[in-house]
């Protein structure tokens, strides 16, 4: 019944049935979705959403995957899919409006073309604009918040709702949207005119600094941990002696203590027991609670 509803909102091609996550995710870890659905327009997404609430069915936004922990038994529900499926960008003059699955590095070279400023932190960070919404994702003293004018989202009864700044609560990690059981469908991006050149320089900079200090070569989700008040993860995590401790195929990355990574072959179950094991030991040490800036889907043990 609820593959036949699914198919019947989107067409046969676009329902896909005990589909890994593992596929979907940079940290190449987790078990099955139920069914994963790509949605090809905004109609699409608000009727799935609208049928899973009516039907109670349990349903997830995954956006490019890259700050995502997928339980190795999978999500036993209803996958929705905002990726390269409903990834349009479009300039208008000093605003760009991307939809939700356009990834931030692909926005922010199209920023570069257009020689607008603002979106230089950006280059680097692989996820997609709804993610960066969601999270409020910043690097190298940029964040989403400085740029964001306006959301359009939609709540889980399938209604459309348009966001200003103040409406959507971004603070360090965090926004409206991780409470507020809405999706985020488009952003709207307010940035300057620049030098073609100089916006250019300074990605290339943040990027040889990510290079530089991130394991970019290994599967991680980026930076596990959120950075608490007062402190840096990173150094908390290496004051412990935990650099480079390996739990199963996961390990504490050598380049960098703030990202553990997927060193060989790990299970999901690896990368949370590794989770776990690191939050212990810096609060025994050092009384902080390290808060994963990853999010978790299933069941783990």
């Amino acid at each position: 019944m609820i593959k036949a509803e699914l198919e019947s909102i989107l067409g046969t091609d676009s329902v896909l049935c005990r589909r890994p996550l593992s596929q979907y995710t940079s940290f190449k870890v987790g078990g099955p979705a139920e069914y994963l659905v790509l949605p090809g327009d905004y109609s699409q997404v608000t009727q799935i959403i609208a049928f899973c609430a009516e039907n109670s069915i349990q349903w997830h936004v995954l956006g490019r995957g890259t700050n995502l922990l997928v339980s190795d038994n999978g999500f036993p529900g209803v996958v929705i899919v905002l990726g390269d499926n409903l990834a349009a960008v479009r300039v208008a003059g000093g605003r760009i409006v991307a939809q939700a699955g356009a990834s931030l590095p692909r926005v922010s070279a199209i920023a570069l073309v257009n020689s607008l400023a603002g979106l230089e932190f950006a280059n680097g960070i692989p996820g997609s604009v709804g993610g960066a919404v969601v999270m409020n994702a910043g690097a190298y003293g940029g964040e989403m918040k400085d740029v964001l004018l306006r959301v359009l989202a939609v709540n889980s009864r399938g209604e459309l709702s348009t966001f200003g700044p103040k409406e959507m609560e971004l603070g360090y990690r965090s926004s409206v949207f991780q409470s507020n059981g809405h999706v985020v469908l488009e952003a709207e991006l307010e940035l300057v005119p620049g030098d073609a050149g100089t916006i250019q320089e300074k990605m290339n900079e943040f990027n040889r600094r990510r290079r530089e200090k991130q394991p970019l070569d290994k599967a991680s989700a980026g930076s596990t941990f959120k950075r608490p008040t007062g402190h840096f993860a990173g150094q908390l995590i290496e004051s412990c002696n935990l650099r480079g401790m390996v739990l199963g195929g996961a390990a504490v990355s050598e380049k960098h203590c703030g990202f553990i990574i997927n060193a060989n072959q790990a299970t999901a179950q690896d990368i949370y027991d590794l989770i776990r094991k690191v939050q212990e030991e810096v609060r025994k040490k050092h009384n902080v609670l390290l808060v994963p800036e990853v999010k978790i889907w299933g069941e783990f043990q």
